[in-house]
């Protein structure tokens, strides 16, 4: 018998269609078809008219029956000739039909085959056509079995067949209760390891002792240490969060369990909580082990916290059972537990006080220098240009995850092979990020001249009050292309700064309502296309006075939770007083920007209109256009710095390792 090919990371390799389940399948159904003619077949057999022999030989002798069958078991089956029953009977006479079958019993074959040459012998006398005689064996012992016991097997069968099929295959309908998470064997050989996770530099140390605990556990437990029996990994989706429990099972060097949170819970009452038993049962069968929960949000969310009364009974069991198990095993049982989830603040406190999940790593977006490694690995199968900067790539991507630089890289090489280019270039790059971030070019959109020059004015403000500002974001590149929702837009490079002060955030607001500022400045007109601008900027305003006190009728004052429920059922924790105050200071701090962002663009109106006509002529303008009107930028982009310094720190490692003692 063939065996299935399945692939030790938990994906089944392609398969050949399997003849042998498709010819079952058609014999079972065959099977149950069959079935169910025998079974009315039969039923219209055994309401057949049974008749005693002398009302037999009536029949015959009124010349009613057609042919007759004897069997050596003494039964008989004869056809009624339908024509001459009519006649002698007549219709209603009887229940079976005129042209049916009728059944009796004969005292013995040879006695009725005496009658039956007698019958047809003075029917010859008077010229009438004989009775069919005709003599069988009856159904043997074999044909009873077939007939009776066969059809009611293949039922049998036929259920078990279908039941195997249900629950995903999990053992049918008796095995609705197993746990269905993946093995991944510790003997594959295409198993992850810590040098397939680029970046992520702080995770990885912080998972680094569970790694050396699942492989010298005596190291801790000879000197009394506990190793922390579970580990959360917390961060925005695509981070990387899987992988990095996929490196931790690579290199311990054990198996690894992987399971999602919505696999436990089903429509069937206990079934979560029986999963969560043979989940525990099969790690610590095959301890030292590593069990992997991801989304575990899904059944750990917090209980009696719903925004509706009550709560869910199969998921909260299914949670209970999971924070039993994770107290019930002791210490050195060599199994340990990893979690991923985006949502940490809704799962239920009980899941992290310490003893269950001791540990919280935080797996962020990729900073500068971590974006550059992942470009490393995902560029490492393309077809790249030589003079390809992969520097310039890291810059272009601030709030990029992994999972999105990895879509950057397949997207820039679609878009070269779409292109007809031998190879992956800068402009590829370039194109995929716009696709990303802006959405497919709507290249058959039609404008008219006075709407193409509303939209350059517009953009031409944001990148002229953008270039001007010390603290708003580098400028890219402007465009009045249209995009996805957006009519043009302005690319920036965000700064990743680790710590935002009072006048990062000004400076960022005015740039916002450049756009505004420009249309009624030199336009004379206010049009929808702020509407994102103005969306931002009143967040970031209502934030700074509400979360980060930076007003100066609320200063030192937030009102920010950051668990994102409020405390003793207050929908509000401030009065409508201090509301009020909130609102009127957001407009103060609006109305002071715009106010700005005005006299800024009067200080340089001949720039903003070179800009803005240069728009309308090329739809697309960069960086080095702007710097050739406004000139160069005084002030350094932080990215440019970071790199720098990290370039003159690798130099300065490099002379000291070479540097005789």
């Amino acid at each position: 018998m063939a065996k299935k090919k399945i692939q030790l990371n938990g994906e089944q390799e392609p398969q050949k269609p399997d003849w042998r389940r498709f010819i079952s399948s058609a014999l079972y159904i065959t099977a149950f078809v069959l079935l169910g003619w025998y079974m009315f077949h039969d039923d219209a057999v055994t309401t057949q008219k049974k008749l005693s022999y002398t009302q037999l030989q009536t029949y015959i002798e009124k010349d009613a029956i057609k042919s007759v069958v004897a069997y050596d078991d003494n039964s008989v089956k004869a056809q009624v000739h339908g024509k001459n029953y009519v006649l002698v009977f007549g219709s209603q006479a009887t229940g079976e039909k005129a042209g049916g079958e009728i059944s009796s019993q004969i005292p013995s074959v040879e006695e009725f085959a005496k009658y039956m040459a007698d019958v047809n012998g003075k029917r010859e006398q008077q010229k009438l056509s004989p009775v069919d005689v005709t003599y069988k064996e009856s159904r043997n012992y074999w044909t009873l079995i077939l007939v009776n016991v066969l059809p009611f097997a293949l039922l049998i069968l036929f259920f078990v067949y279908m039941s195997r099929g249900m629950a995903g295959g999990a053992g049918g309908i008796f095995g609705v209760g197993r746990a269905k998470a993946q093995l991944f064997d510790k003997d594959k050989k295409d198993k992850v390891t810590f040098k397939d996770v680029a970046g992520l530099a702080g995770a990885k140390q912080e998972v680094e002792e569970i790694v050396e605990f699942l492989k010298n556990p005596k190291k801790y437990t000879e000197i009394g240490a506990k190793i922390p029996k579970g580990a959360l990994l917390v961060g925005p989706p695509g981070t990387g969060k899987t992988l990095l429990a996929k490196a931790v099972a690579g290199e311990a060097d054990v198996p690894f369990f992987s399971m999602s949170g919505s696999d436990f819970v089903e429509m069937f009452v206990g079934v979560g909580a029986s999963r969560v038993r043979d989940l525990f049962r099969q790690a610590k069968e095959k301890a030292p082990a590593i069990i992997f929960i991801d989304e575990i949000d899904a059944v750990g969310r917090a209980r009696g916290k719903g925004v509706m009364t009550g709560g869910n009974d199969e998921r909260e069991s299914t949670l209970n059972q999971l924070l039993t198990e994770m107290d019930g095993f002791g210490s050195n049982s060599g199994v340990i537990i990893l979690a991923a989830t985006n949502r940490a603040e809704i799962l239920d406190p009980a899941l992290l006080r310490a003893g269950r999940f001791d540990r919280q790593i935080h797996v962020e977006l990729p900073d500068l220098q971590e974006r550059k490694e992942i470009f490393n690995v995902h560029l490492r199968p393309l077809k790249l240009d030589k003079n390809l900067d992969i520097d310039f790539l890291a810059k272009q991507t601030p709030g990029f995850s992994g999972a999105d630089i990895a879509n950057v890289c397949n997207e820039a090489a679609l878009i070269a092979a779409r292109n007809g280019h031998p190879t992956v270039g800068r402009q590829d790059f370039m194109d995929a990020v716009d696709r990303i971030i802006g959405g497919l070019e709507r290249k058959t959109k039609i404008m008219t001249d006075e709407e193409k020059r509303s939209i350059a004015y517009h953009e031409a403000g944001h990148a002229t009050i953008s270039w001007l500002l010390r603290w708003a974001n580098p400028l890219v590149k402007v465009t009045i292309v249209p995009r996805g929702m957006a009519l043009g837009a302005a690319w920036y490079l965000p700064e990743e700064r680790q710590l935002t002060q009072l006048d990062h955030i000004q400076d960022e607001l005015c740039s916002l309502l450049g756009g505004r500022a420009a249309e009624q400045l030199f336009l004379d007109q206010t049009s929808t296309g702020a509407l994102n601008d103005l969306e931002r900027a009143t967040k970031q305003a209502y934030a700074m006075v509400a979360y980060y006190g930076m007003s100066d009728k609320l200063r030192d004052v937030s009102f920010y939770d950051s668990t994102g429920r409020y405390e003793y059922g207050l929908t509000k924790p401030y009065s409508e007083k201090t509301a009020d105050l909130i609102d009127k200071e957001t407009q103060r701090i609006i109305a002071e920007q715009m106010a700005r962002a005005k006299q800024i663009l009067r200080e340089h109106a001949e720039g903003h209109h070179r800009i803005a006509e240069m728009l309308i002529e090329k739809e697309v303008i960069t960086a080095e256009d702007v710097e050739h009107i406004l000139g160069p930028r005084p002030w350094k982009s932080r990215g440019d710095e970071l790199l720098e310094q990290n370039t003159t720190t690798q130099i300065s490692e490099e002379n000291n390792e070479t540097t005789p003692v």
